[in-house]
């Protein structure tokens, strides 16, 4: 019996994938270029998925079923980054704005604690509703002649680069740390995930030039860093805020006490922003 077209189904998520990647410019376009991203799933207690994972540790990928929650909207035509020949229907591209907004990854699975699933190679944001699990099958999954459509025409771009190369100094590295133990942001991991994707300015990964090489604001916080071929060095992290704002009684001042002591800490001469 066919549903009728204006009925609705009810999805309940079984989970939320934990990432470092908490915004949609941070995330890799596609799994290949999250090789190496680390992340948890954490399955929701009171529902037997102990039972349901059993055996799951046996399997080296997984599909993961989710949804996009940070799309509001959907569009009937998009522009995939990799196309040269103008739009495409979206069920022509792997796009995320999608009528229903399912997404479809594939995971490394590294190892499972109770209601965790440790993985890798993640390219979904964190929060993310979960809504299935499947194992994946190299023979039955993986099809040779498949094809690669609209890929396939000559004007279509090559597939996105390698990562970058992301290192830290010493310096930057230890004050990425004490950043870290004194607030809830997971600073080094988002700032790795950001640069990997490139270092070149880009309003909506909050990366510019500046008079040293260029920078990247996470939050409030303001890494410097150098390029050399392939590699980014992040060599100084640095207070977003002005003095005059950690002083005042600005409400929209987050975590003031950190950036006060990291400011006593490692004090700067001028404001550098």
């Amino acid at each position: 019996m066919n549903m009728p077209a204006a009925a609705s189904l009810t999805l309940h998520p079984i989970g939320h994938v934990r990432t470092g990647l908490a915004t949609r410019v941070e995330a890799p376009r596609q799994p290949r270029a999250a090789r190496g991203l680390a992340g948890r799933i954490e399955l929701l207690p009171g529902h037997h998925y102990e039972h349901a994972i059993l055996d799951l540790d046996a399997w080296r990928y997984l599909w993961v079923l989710f949804w996009f929650d940070r799309n509001a909207a959907w569009r009937p035509k998009v522009l995939p980054p990799r196309s040269r020949s103008g739009r495409k229907g979206v069920f022509a591209t792997r796009a995320p704005h999608r009528p229903n907004p399912l997404g479809l990854s594939v995971v490394r699975l590294e190892r499972i604690e109770g209601l965790t699933l440790h993985v890798r190679d993640v390219d979904m944001l964190d929060g993310t509703p979960v809504f299935d699990l499947k194992p994946y099958v190299a023979y039955t999954d993986a099809i040779a002649d498949a094809g690669s459509g609209w890929l396939d025409e000559a004007s279509a771009v090559a597939d996105p680069a390698a990562a970058w190369s992301v290192e830290w100094s010493p310096l930057a590295a230890e004050q990425a740390a004490w950043i870290e133990a004194r607030t809830a942001l997971p600073l080094a991991e988002r700032a790795m995930a950001t640069l990997a994707l490139g270092p070149e300015p880009h309003p909506y990964r909050r990366i510019r030039r500046s008079e040293d090489g260029g920078l990247l604001a996470v939050k409030a916080w303001r890494l410097r860093f150098v390029v050399t071929g392939r590699r980014v060095c992040i060599e100084t992290v640095h207070c977003g805020y002005r003095a005059a704002q950690l002083a005042s009684a600005d409400s929209r001042v987050v975590d003031r006490e950190a950036h006060l002591e990291f400011r006593a800490h490692w004090p700067e001469p001028v404001d550098r922003r």
